[in-house]
């Protein structure tokens, strides 16, 4: 009877782990320290990242604050099934930049008893929920949200303002074209933004 359960407890291990936020709200630094634990743990990991994202690195996934962790750059969220090689523990880094798949690979993942860790944007540029995030996050078995901090005031910040005049929904970037705001300081500056077309 105990050998059953633990059996059962192996087989049904699988979660959906959502972190999300703002840019500079420690997404990726928090991915990077769940996936170190998990080595530490000697379990076996694999990171992947959206192709298009070559900010810091064409490979490797790296937080704002130059935490690097390789990983592999990939076009759509299905090649993740094709590339796990029996990992214990995946991590998907800038999930917001994934096509409407990503919900069911994750789920797919989590359903064969894969521990899926997914940071991303959970709003847009606009403050508009990103991508398939609203569906990662509905499906999710824990969602952990962080903040950055308010460049105007100091608040908590939720919204990344983007500072440049660029209605593509995806325009990547740092502190040149972003800034992380407070809900307030966003709709001021949203305001004088819109004055000046």
């Amino acid at each position: 009877m105990f050998i059953e359960k633990n059996q059962h407890h192996s087989e049904s291990k699988g979660t959906i782990e959502v972190v999300c936020g703002s840019m500079f709200s420690g997404k990726t630094e928090e991915l990077i320290r769940r996936i170190n634990r998990a080595r530490i743990a000697n379990q076996k990991v694999e990171i992947f990242k959206p192709e298009l994202d070559k900010r810091y690195d064409k490979q490797d996934v790296v937080s704002h604050n130059k935490n690097a962790i390789t990983s592999t750059p990939i076009e759509n969220a299905s090649q993740i099934l094709l590339m796990t090689n029996n990992a214990e523990v995946i991590g998907i880094d800038e999930a917001q930049f994934f096509g409407d798949d990503l919900p069911d690979v994750c789920t797919q993942l989590a359903n064969s008893g894969v521990r899926v860790i997914v940071a991303g944007l959970d709003m847009d540029f606009q403050g508009n929920p990103f991508g398939s995030m609203p569906e990662i996050l509905a499906i999710a078995d824990f969602v952990t949200k962080v903040h950055a901090i308010c460049i105007n005031c100091g608040a908590l910040a939720q919204f990344s303002f983007r500072k440049i005049k660029n209605d593509n929904k995806v325009l990547l970037g740092e502190m040149e074209n972003y800034q992380p705001l407070c809900r307030r300081c966003y709709l001021e500056n949203v305001k004088k933004q819109n004055s000046h077309e």
